[in-house]
């Protein structure tokens, strides 16, 4: 159960691949979806004994849609020990406090797959590909933390996307590959926007905005805003660290510690009063690009305005 459906599915899906043979879930495993039963269909199929093999699978899908979970009550204070029985309750959780979940717990074993912040992305990606015997160059990750964002399953696709794509005697992933076969540009994206901005670079940044509107469906702009509202309010935060050393810069922003190279130079070019200033010209901007004060300027010239106030 959770919010995080990666490892739901993750969990199901070794259970439905690996408990029984080929021949054996042919009859001893089921798969039921919360939208197609109500709970004493699951509970008669629980009830069932194997035919071929020494237990039975079921698997039940979509269980958050199921009603009248306490009817199941009775089965969990005496389960047939032959069912191997899996409910996989996705984006959220039953309220713990209910009587069937209490005993749930005293026969069964529950997992909780708890979203992961934007922080822990960089780290779950790394670990994915070591897992995979591959490791990822730091701009990659980069670039696939900014664009995927927390949607491991989507986040897990893409890698086994580049994994498979890359050449055989290749062991990184590059931000090239990346380019290549996700479609996000490894010289024009949010993050090399950041970078002109705190090198105060007005050609590239502008060269950059240019590219965003003319790929909008690939930089949306609202992402764009949300990723600069996160560098400027953290950089905000550093102004007012006392201790600006690297492991406490990263541990207070929840940061790699890659990045915190970033804030020393752009504290340097942006101070505090500014930097606050900055916090409120996107703000500006995402409520004009909601249409807020704002009957017709577009995308393009909204992050030329913003970019110039910005620098300027």
């Amino acid at each position: 159960m959770g919010e995080e459906p990666y490892y739901i599915d993750s969990i199901s899906d070794f259970i439905q691949n690996n408990i029984l043979n080929e021949a054996e879930k042919e009859f001893d495993q089921t798969i039921l979806y919360g939208k197609d039963v109500e709970i004493r269909t699951v509970i008669n199929a629980a009830k069932r004994y194997p035919m071929m093999a020494s237990h039975q699978v079921l698997i039940v899908k979509e269980a958050q849609l199921i009603k009248a979970w306490d009817d199941i009550v009775f089965y969990l204070q005496n389960p047939l020990k032959s069912t191997i029985l899996v409910f996989c309750y996705k984006y959220g959780a039953p309220d713990k406090r209910k009587k069937f979940m209490q005993e749930l717990g005293k026969v069964g074993v529950m997992y909780e797959s708890v979203k992961l912040r934007d922080y822990e992305i960089g780290p779950w990606i790394t670990k994915y590909a070591k897992s995979k015997n591959v490791a990822i160059e730091e701009k990659a990750l980069i670039m696939l933390s900014e664009y995927l964002g927390t949607d491991l399953s989507k986040m897990a696709h893409e890698l086994e996307k580049l994994i498979i794509t890359k050449p055989a005697n290749v062991k990184y992933i590059t931000p090239e590959l990346v380019e290549k076969n996700i479609g996000i540009s490894k010289d024009f994206n949010v993050f090399e926007l950041q970078t002109a901005l705190i090198n105060r670079d007005v050609l590239k940044a502008n060269r950059i905005i240019r590219y965003f509107a003319e790929n909008k469906k690939a930089n949306p702009l609202v992402v764009v805003l949300t990723q600069l509202f996160n560098f400027f309010s953290n950089l905000m935060m550093y102004h007012y660290l006392p201790d600006k050393s690297q492991g406490v810069v990263a541990s207070e922003l929840r940061i790699n510690p890659y990045f915190v190279k970033d804030f020393q130079k752009a504290a340097q070019v942006f101070g505090a009063w500014k930097t606050m200033n900055i916090i409120s010209y996107i703000r500006e901007t995402d409520s004009r690009y909601k249409g807020i004060d704002n009957p017709s300027t577009v995308e393009g010239d909204l992050m030329k305005e913003l970019i110039f106030k910005i620098l300027h």
